[in-house]
C-alpha cells in the first residue's frame, strides 16, 4: 500500500467500466461509416421518407383513423363543478346534537368519499337536532328545517 491516495474514492476519479459507454451512431456521414447514403432506412417508401416511427398520433397507415370514423356526440363541460348532495335526515342520523358539520366532519364519518368542489344540503326528511352546519350551499327548505330545529347555517364562500 505504497500509494494510499488511490484507494480513497473521489468523485473526480470515478469512471465507467470499460465497454459501458458507446459512441452515438452518426448516420448519413458517408459510405465509410457503414451508415451513409440511406442511413439505415433502406431504399424508398414511407418509412425511408418520414421519421423513425411514423409518429403522427392516431395514424393508421393512410386508413381513416378511428377517431374520425366514430360518431361525435355530446358535450363535456370542463368548467363544471362537482357537487355532493346530502339531505337533512342523513346529517341528523350521522351527527349528535350540538355537533359541527363541515367538509372534514363529512369525510371523517364516511359520508363524503371523493373530492368535490361544492357540498349542498337539501331538505328531504326531518331533523330534530341542533347542528351547526358550515357548507357551501343549502336549499331553502333545508335552511328552514335546520333553523327550526335550533341549529345554525353558515354558507362557505
Amino acid at each position: 500500500m505504497a500509494d494510499e491516495e488511490t484507494y480513497v474514492p473521489i468523485l473526480s476519479r470515478l469512471s465507467p467500466p470499460a465497454g459501458a459507454v458507446k459512441k452515438k451512431k452518426r448516420k448519413g456521414r458517408g459510405i465509410g461509416s457503414g451508415l451513409g447514403k440511406t442511413a439505415g432506412k433502406g431504399m424508398k417508401g414511407q418509412k425511408a421518407r418520414h421519421g423513425n416511427n411514423f409518429g403522427k398520433i392516431g395514424f393508421e397507415g393512410g386508413q381513416t383513423p378511428l377517431f374520425r370514423r366514430l360518431p361525435k356526440r355530446g358535450f363535456k363541460n370542463t368548467l363544471a363543478k362537482t357537487v355532493a348532495v346530502f339531505n337533512v335526515d342523513e346529517l341528523a342520523a350521522r351527527f349528535d346534537a350540538g355537533a359541527t358539520v363541515d367538509v372534514e366532519a363529512l369525510k371523517a364519518t364516511g359520508l363524503l368519499k371523493r373530492a368535490v368542489d361544492v357540498v349542498k344540503v337539501l331538505g328531504n326528511g326531518e331533523i330534530d337536532k341542533a347542528l351547526t352546519i358550515k357548507l357551501h350551499a343549502f336549499s331553502a327548505s333545508a335552511k328552514e328545517k335546520i333553523e327550526k330545529a335550533g341549529g345554525t347555517v353558515e354558507v362557505l364562500a
